[in-house]
């Protein structure tokens, strides 16, 4: 079944392919935001064309941004699996031009002009001619707009072909779901990367326990996402997968119950900490391999007829070996055999949010909608930080509109039950490292996070004094996603993160951990190194939509792949703690 995003992604390319052949403005601008409706869209769009076709075009239709003629364009496209307008542009435009377009600081224009002057029609194309002086010569095409260029390639190709978790997860879970309703199922998950919790996902790996493999074999390779087999063995068939403008490949393992554990704890990895539990095994005089931990030096016990020591499930092997259980997201080999692993945090410790967004900004929610929306998750605060006023782009707020809209959230504070509403603002760190309000301004906010998002290809000396000075700012609580990187799409800032972690210990500045799957930034590696010096975490959603408040498990992931605690979280704090650290800076 299609996706809302899927759909959304139709919509989108079909916006990208009229911008690439020119057409009218206002047709372009329509497809764009009948993409952006259904991306925000909570109600499930297939399932309502599934339930009534005739119905669901009246229905569509009432929806802000979707016409008549979007409305029928969607049941087309849910009821048949194709768009009649989509697969017709599609054949006027190369197929590569989209991964052209896909590149920062290619436009459309750009990407036009590139294919009629000089016959551009792929990335490969692209980069065999970024040295060639007929590029150099196309409108607004200098000599460092190709450099910037040349980096996004480069800094693309590095990131590979990995899908971001926040893309990848979702898929799983589904697919995961899905599987798990087949006849005969007794055990099925997905491991490798994905259930590591790593930032970005090559493939989707399933590993199931069943009494039909037939029949799970037959479903798996038959899914609505499948575009291509790939293979189809008794054990193990691997499929590509299409959905949600993400491209996968998906493979499903079959094996017995008793072993599943050992299965499960292989295919989840990572190699290099399967390779250390190898080692301790062997210096017991043990094997371990995805059929369970064995006693002996034999090579492949398990082919003689040789039973496990521990298999059905991880827990065991680990307390075999005389170790701990590591939880997936720790087992890289950075040390987590080495003692007994943290209580690591988990979605449920978390009690606030300190980094939201309302339609005073780039928000989509009224202040009171985002007080609700924090109550449904359970927490006892909440602090509204939408944009200061150099973020123009995100609606930034001047400083007229910031102490009308601290009135408004004092204001509904007073009225509403269940939760604190705090004012706050999301404040930029200019590229000098100086605030976007001044000192007056911020002594008024209960809660101030600092944020860079402007200049973010700073040579690494001047981004750290940048991040210093706001660190050191004595009414600055948080920064905010330090780095400005975007996963897969922008480096963003290389500073001195260790002069970072011990200015903020140092001033009691708590760093976030944004748990917006774009962002993840502090990253895994970053917080990790973070912790050893004992800095305080914040984890937030930067929500700007409801359904981003959900974010969340990915910032948890995120940190539990650094060894974070609850403890060293600031929103895991109960009220009284928080609003005594925020008003210590006050």
């Amino acid at each position: 079944m299609m996706t809302n995003n899927d759909i959304a992604a139709v919509f989108k390319q079909i916006a990208s392919a009229l911008e690439l052949l020119e057409a009218n403005r206002f047709r372009i601008n329509g497809y764009q935001r009948v993409s952006r409706v259904l991306k925000d869209l909570t109600e499930d769009i297939a399932g309502l064309v599934d339930e009534n076709s005739g119905s669901a075009v009246k229905r569509l239709a009432t929806f802000d941004g979707i016409g008549k003629g979007s409305a029928e364009k969607i049941v087309e496209l849910v009821t048949t699996g194709k768009m009649a307008e989509h697969q017709e542009l599609l054949a006027k435009v190369p197929a590569g031009l989209f991964d052209v377009l896909g590149i920062p600081g290619i436009g459309p224009k750009a990407a036009t002009l590139m294919w009629k002057d000089l016959g551009i029609t792929s990335l490969a194309d692209l980069k065999a001619r970024l040295d060639s002086p007929e590029l150099a010569r196309l409108p607004r095409m200098g000599a460092k707009t190709i450099e910037n260029i040349k980096k996004a390639i480069e800094f693309r190709e590095k990131a590979g072909d990995r899908v971001p978790l926040g893309v990848a997860r979702p898929i799983a879970l589904r697919l995961r779901d899905e599987l798990r309703n087949v006849p005969g199922v007794q055990r099925l998950e997905f491991a490798g990367s994905l259930r590591r919790g790593r930032e970005t996902i090559g493939d989707l790996d399933f590993l199931a326990a069943c009494d039909d493999p037939e029949a799970i074999r037959e479903r798996f390779t038959t899914l609505p996402e499948v575009t291509q087999v790939l293979a189809r063995g008794e054990t193990k068939s691997s499929v590509r997968l299409e959905t949600g403008g993400a491209v996968l490949q998906a493979d499903l393992r079959i094996v017995p119950q008793q072993v599943y554990g050992a299965a499960l704890m292989y295919f989840t990895g990572s190699k290099e900490h399967n390779v250390r539990l190898r080692e301790i095994a062997i210096k017991q005089q043990r094997r371990l391999n995805e059929y369970g931990l064995f006693e002996g030096t034999e090579e492949r016990p398990q082919d003689h007829g040789a039973a496990p020591v521990a298999a059905s499930d991880e827990e065991s092997i680990y307390v075999a070996l005389g170790l701990s259980y590591v939880p997936p997201e720790l087992r890289e080999d950075r040390g987590e055999l080495d003692g007994e692993p943290p209580r690591l945090i988990e979605l449920t410790d978390i009690q606030s949010e300190l980094h939201a967004h309302t339609v005073a900004s780039d928000g989509k929610m009224t202040i009171d909608e985002l007080a609700e929306c924090a109550k449904r998750h359970g927490y006892h605060t909440l602090a509204v930080t939408d944009h200061s006023k150099s973020s123009v782009i995100a609606g930034g707020l001047s400083e007229e509109r910031l102490l009308a809209h601290i009135d408004a959230i004092r204001e509904a504070d007073a009225r509403m039950d269940g939760i604190k509403i705090l004012a706050g603002a999301e404040v930029d760190i200019l590229p000098d490292g100086e605030l976007d309000y001044d000192d007056e301004i911020l002594a008024r906010l209960d809660v101030v996070v600092a944020s860079p998002h402007a200049s973010l290809g700073q040579d690494p000396k001047t981004a750290t004094q940048r991040l210093l000075r706001a660190i050191r700012h004595p009414l600055v609580h948080i920064v905010g996603h330090p780095t400005g990187r975007i996963i897969n799409r922008r480096e963003g800032l290389s500073p001195d993160m260790n002069a970072l972690f011990e200015a903020a210990v140092e001033h009691d500045t708590a760093l976030e951990v944004n748990a917006n799957w774009r962002r993840l930034d502090l990253r895994d590696n970053h917080l990790r190194h973070a912790l050893e010096v004992g800095c305080r975490i914040a984890i937030n959603t930067d929500t700007h939509r409801a359904e981003q408040m959900d974010f969340l498990i990915y910032g948890i992931l995120t940190a539990r792949r650094a060894g974070l605690t609850a403890a060293s979280c600031i929103n895991t704090w109960p009220a009284e703690e928080l609003h005594a650290w925020l008003g210590s800076k006050r």
